[in-house]
């Protein structure tokens, strides 16, 4: 007869100490608010989505230094009604902090922002020299 073997045997099973360590209600560790981005390339422009829920324009900044883009700010706690108790808070918050470096092939001091619905996307332009060139091919 085969029996599947366990690496933790019947500890996980029948050892109480571990009952609630896989239980939904164990706590959620707390990490700050980091915001997602995708990062994307085409013929013109690098560009940078990042999601930025519940801020506003104020609540962040985009700045270029030594050939770094920098998104920085804070997504604040927001407590609307202070007569309530909280028993389980999963969404993040605090100070985040996003570095990009960029190469030399983009012109910095063209870099456009729009936000829009918690979205913000920046769009960061090639150099001409940069810019693919297509090269004719000549037949003899």
């Amino acid at each position: 007869m085969l029996v599947k073997w366990s690496p933790f045997g019947s500890v996980v099973n029948d050892d109480s100490v571990f009952s609630d360590f896989f239980n939904e209600s164990f706590p959620v560790a707390k990490r700050g608010f980091e915001p997602k981005v995708d990062v994307r390339e085409n013929d013109k422009n690098f560009i940078i989505v990042a999601e930025l829920p519940g801020l506003a324009k104020d609540d962040f900044k985009i700045t270029v230094e030594n050939n770094t883009l920098v998104l920085e700010g804070e997504k604040k706690i927001t407590n609307e009604d202070k007569d309530e108790n909280t028993y389980r808070s999963e969404r993040s918050h605090g100070k985040f902090h996003r570095a990009f470096r960029l190469t030399e092939s983009v012109d910095s001091g063209k870099i456009k922002a729009d936000y829009k619905n918690g979205i913000l996307e920046i769009e960061i332009p090639k150099t001409e020299k940069a810019k693919p060139k297509q090269i004719e091919v000549k037949v003899n």
